[in-house]
C-alpha cells in the first residue's frame, strides 16, 4: 500500500478534521488481552479508586494507538508513518456506563519536509482535557 494523500495537495497549517473514538470498558479488556497489560487500574473500578484514581483509566498505549489510528486512516496506509511519538499528559477516565469515554483526535500539517514527508502535530483530548502532548507523526506521502 501507499499513502493516498498527495504531498502537493497539502499545505503547512492545513487542519485534519477531528475524529472521535469511543472507549468503553470492553475495549480496555480487549486491549489488555492483546497487549498483556492486565493492570487492575484498567478494568477494576474498586482497585482504581483504592489507589487514588477517579475511576478505571484507559491504557496510555491504547490512547496513543487511537492517535496513531487517526494518522494512518488519514494517510490511507499504516506503512506511511515514518516516525511517531507522544507524551502522556492526562488520563482517559472510562466510566462503567453505556457511553464510556471519548478520545477526540485532530491534526495540523506543521511542516513539509524533503522526500514528500510531512510533520503532523496531533491534539488528543478526552472530556475537554488534553491527554497527549508533544504528539507528532512524520508521514511519507505520494
Amino acid at each position: 500500500m501507499t499513502a493516498t494523500v498527495k504531498y502537493d495537495e497539502v499545505t503547512v497549517g492545513q487542519e485534519i478534521p477531528a475524529v472521535e473514538y469511543g472507549v468503553r470498558r470492553l475495549n480496555l479488556v480487549m486491549y489488555a488481552g492483546a497487549s498483556g497489560d492486565f493492570n487492575q487500574i484498567h478494568w477494576n473500578e474498586r482497585f482504581a479508586r483504592m489507589v487514588g484514581l477517579p475511576d478505571v483509566i484507559a491504557h496510555g498505549m491504547y490512547t496513543m494507538a487511537q492517535a496513531g489510528r487517526f494518522v494512518t486512516d488519514w494517510a490511507g496506509d499504516p506503512g506511511a508513518v515514518v516516525d511517531y511519538g507522544v507524551r502522556f499528559s492526562s488520563m482517559v477516565v472510562v466510566p462503567d456506563d453505556d457511553q464510556g469515554a471519548t478520545i477526540t483526535v485532530s491534526g495540523v500539517i506543521e511542516e513539509k519536509l524533503e522526500d514528500k514527508q510531512v510533520v503532523i502535530g496531533l491534539t488528543a483530548k478526552s472530556a475537554d482535557t488534553r491527554v497527549l502532548s508533544k504528539a507528532r507523526a512524520i508521514v511519507q506521502l505520494t
